[in-house]
């Protein structure tokens, strides 16, 4: 693969790309109420089926098709992803029903798991050599604009223009960005042969990292999928105080980002454990937090901080594993992910029809002990 040059704006049409995503990825929860109240025979838990639907969509599509990225290049995976992206946005915009929305988010789902490994992809074909991990990390700062703008923006435009005018928004933006990223002709085909990742499975250290993923993710999407209708219907707040929730867990996400130099002079491995033990007691604290608005508030922003670094040790992990198979990898995790959201939207629901959030944040806690669990024990990878 030859490498590219990166043409002036390049990094930030990545990180607008992974904004897209991360803000469909994270929208239905604190607008779930609103959604439910306009489609028939639904309700809040049950809207956050079609957020399910995404996961499952986005977790298939990372296993059949990231491959592709090799195969057509990068640049054009990710244009197509970003317009299947816009395109399911609409449909979900005019979702008369939740079956609908369910099959929207579905699409979303589809080009979510092609659009992710296409972007890191891209963020290390055209990096400088030698700041491949900090070109990288300007793009994961997409996730941090989809929380703060995109998340809990939209959930305060809910209240004043309704949930579908908010999709169809990010519909247009998706489509914009994607016209952008034709526009910017990024680096052409790659012209090395399609893999699976299920061959990054041979890599010694991949199950482990993995594990440590899907117990991270299954945590956070377990506990963020409710949280909008805790705030709404327990707490009796409105939809954009739940948006509120989630700005400042996107607040606490970016000061993390600030501080996350500290992992490079501390070591990776030195910082596993305190940062993985420290989420796990953050869920525990949730047990209290979750009964007064203004605690949460304030212990969002903590949630935040300290998961930014435990995401960046699973990336550092992940993509220091083998160089040669880093897209294999990352579509895995990237499957891993997705298979998380689908996981905690289902398999916590339950337990929040039950017992409501405070259990369900002990669920989130034991998931990400095995991160913890993890760290204790020694790895040659």
């Amino acid at each position: 693969m030859t490498a590219a040059p990166a043409a002036p704006g390049s990094i930030g049409l990545l990180t607008a790309a992974v904004a897209i995503v991360g803000a469909n990825s994270l929208l239905l929860s604190p607008i779930a109420t609103a959604v439910a109240a306009d489609l028939p025979g639904t309700d809040a838990a049950a809207v956050m089926l079609a957020a399910a639907a995404f996961g499952l969509g986005t977790a298939a599509s990372a296993l059949l098709l990231a491959p592709q990225v090799d195969r057509i290049g990068a640049d054009r995976a990710l244009i197509r992803a970003v317009l299947g992206m816009a395109a399911g946005l609409g449909l979900s915009a005019l979702a008369p029903g939740l079956f609908w929305l369910a099959a929207a988010q579905s699409i979303c789902g589809i080009a979510a798991g092609l659009a992710l490994p296409a972007a890191y992809a891209l963020a290390a074909q055209i990096a400088p050599r030698g700041q491949e991990g900090r070109t990288i990390g300007r793009v994961l700062s997409g996730w941090t604009i989809s929380l703060v703008f995109g998340v809990a923006g939209s959930a305060a435009l809910t209240d004043l223009i309704g949930w579908r005018a908010v999709y169809g928004l990010l519909a247009a933006g998706g489509a914009g960005v994607a016209l952008a990223l034709w526009r910017a002709a990024p680096p052409g085909r790659s012209g090395r042969a399609a893999r699976s990742p299920l061959a990054a499975l041979a890599v010694p250290g991949t199950g482990r990292g993995l594990m440590v993923a899907g117990g991270f993710f299954l945590g956070f999407y377990g506990f963020y999928s409710f949280l909008g209708a805790h705030v709404t219907g327990a707490l009796g707040r409105s939809t954009a105080a739940a948006g509120a929730v989630t700005l400042a867990y996107g607040l606490g996400f970016g000061a993390g980002g600030l501080a996350a130099s500290v992992i490079d002079r501390v070591g990776p491995r030195r910082m596993a454990l305190p940062v993985y033990a420290g989420i796990t007691g953050v869920y525990i604290g949730m047990v209290w937090a979750v009964t007064d608005f203004a605690v949460l508030l304030a212990w969002a922003f903590v949630w935040g901080v300290i998961q930014h670094f435990g995401l960046n040790l699973i990336v550092a992990r992940l993509t220091a594993l083998d160089p040669a198979q880093r897209g294999a990898i990352m579509g895995l995790n990237t499957m891993v992910t997705y298979l998380a959201v689908f996981a905690g939207a289902t398999g916590f629901r339950p337990v929040f029809e039950i017992w409501g959030l405070p259990a369900v944040a002990l669920c989130a806690a034991a998931a990400v002990s095995l991160a913890a669990l993890d760290a204790i024990l020694p790895r040659r990878a």
